[in-house]
């Protein structure tokens, strides 16, 4: 089991009495991440693999640890195959614009997708002519395999996948939708924003052949995202952006490319950021992902059946908790999802998220919802005690709406 309380004292902002519970946006930073961010700004601030003094040398030697912690979170073969964006959309863009599509080719993908796994491949569609299909969950966010079976064809060049819903929680079954995949010759990306904090991720297990996921969401800075990709794909990806750092060689004439990952990562990248992150993952891997997963739905569990118990209140995703992260979202009858996020702001210190949570194709057409819901999302840090005071208070606003 994991220390709670102990894992509770490196936040300082959980002294402060806020309970935080909007961990599916962005989660919160441990001193010890920020501690190894600002020693780069402290210690060795310097360029990376651009000088031979040792401030250059020492920054360039950090920010490739960065590198091999993440590889090690996710199990990537090597650590070349882990390419450092600004975030997780940056990373899917970086696929959707970087492969060079050919008339015929079709994506698929589906309706509980967060906008930035479904924009790219919708402008894709509109722009280049690229066939898109979009499978549709149920509303406990189950999609079935026979759907993706039925569609995956010769044509399909790449399958858009979440692994986990950022509304309902709901864990895709990514491993098998894989084999499908692949046994059509396709290629498979994983947006794993909402998988990669909070359970154990071995990308060789999944099979996928792209994941994208961003460090904020994983105690880690903002502005530091991942794209792993697999090694044999570096050459079937065009960079974005090409200049300083990313070339091998340059004449009067052309250019040749540096081998990934130098090749997508042009310019001075995120250095303070990039080593913050490789420091996020040690925190997550000595605490043990299995560990986090279990506490997650030992309280998301636990906020299911409490509000379940609640006259007036609909709770959304998966009935099995085993089928669940530490995400519920949910709405009490004829009250607006963002007066309630405001009235437990306001009366108890608890923050969650209201909306449609940047998945508007779920919410609306597959929910029926029109103003969206009420997240909550749990971490490693929080605490029984803490869900417990948002099923009261809930129970609090339903009552007082009924009357």
């Amino acid at each position: 089991m994991l220390n709670v309380e102990e894992i509770r004292r490196d936040f300082p902002i959980l002294e402060t009495g806020v309970i935080y519970l909007d961990n599916a946006a962005t989660s919160l930073t441990p001193e010890p991440v920020v501690r190894k961010t600002v020693e780069y700004y402290h210690e060795y601030r310097a360029n990376v693999e651009r000088g031979i003094h040792r401030l250059s040398q020492k920054a360039s030697e950090e920010y490739s640890k960065a590198r091999l912690k993440i590889a090690k979170l996710i199990n990537a073969r090597r650590e070349n195959e882990v390419v450092f964006t600004k975030n997780t959309t940056e990373s899917i863009n970086l696929i959707a614009n970087g492969i060079e599509w050919r008339k015929g080719d079709k994506i698929v993908t589906t309706l509980m997708e967060h906008h930035s796994n479904l924009i790219p491949w919708q402008r894709l569609n509109q722009q280049r002519g690229i066939d898109l299909v979009a499978l549709r969950p149920n509303r406990e966010g189950t999609l079935n395999l026979s759907d993706f079976e039925s569609v995956i064809d010769k044509r399909t060049r790449l399958v858009a996948l979440t692994h986990v819903s950022n509304v309902l929680g709901a864990i895709a079954p990514v491993e098998e939708v894989a084999r499908i995949v692949h046994s059509h010759g396709s290629l498979l990306l994983v947006d794993g924003a909402q998988s990669v904090p909070h359970l154990a991720v071995d990308v060789n297990r999944i099979g996928c052949d792209f994941l994208a996921f961003s460090g904020h969401k994983m105690l880690g800075p903002t502005g530091i995202g991942v794209l792993y990709m697999r090694e044999e794909l570096e050459s079937e990806v065009e960079p974005q952006s090409i200049g300083g750092g990313g070339i091998k060689d340059v004449t009067q004439e052309q250019y040749k490319l540096a081998e990934s990952p130098g090749r997508f990562e042009s310019g001075t990248p995120p250095i303070a950021e990039a080593i913050g992150l490789g420091e996020a993952a040690e925190y997550l891997r000595r605490e043990g992902l299995e560990k986090i997963a279990a506490h997650e739905r030992e309280l998301a569990n636990r906020i299911c059946k409490g509000l379940q118990a609640i006259d007036r209140v609909e709770v959304y995703g998966p009935t099995k908790p085993d089928h669940r992260t530490g995400i519920v979202s949910f709405n009490i009858a004829q009250v607006n999802p963002h007066d309630v996020a405001l009235a437990l702001d306001i009366s108890g210190n608890i923050m969650v998220r209201s909306g449609y949570h940047c998945c508007m194709p779920l919410v609306k057409d597959v929910l029926g919802l029109g103003e969206g819901t009420v997240r909550a999302s749990v971490y490693l840090y929080n605490t029984v005690q803490e869900v417990d005071k948002l099923i009261e208070l809930i129970d609090e606003i339903a009552r007082t709406a009924k009357n």
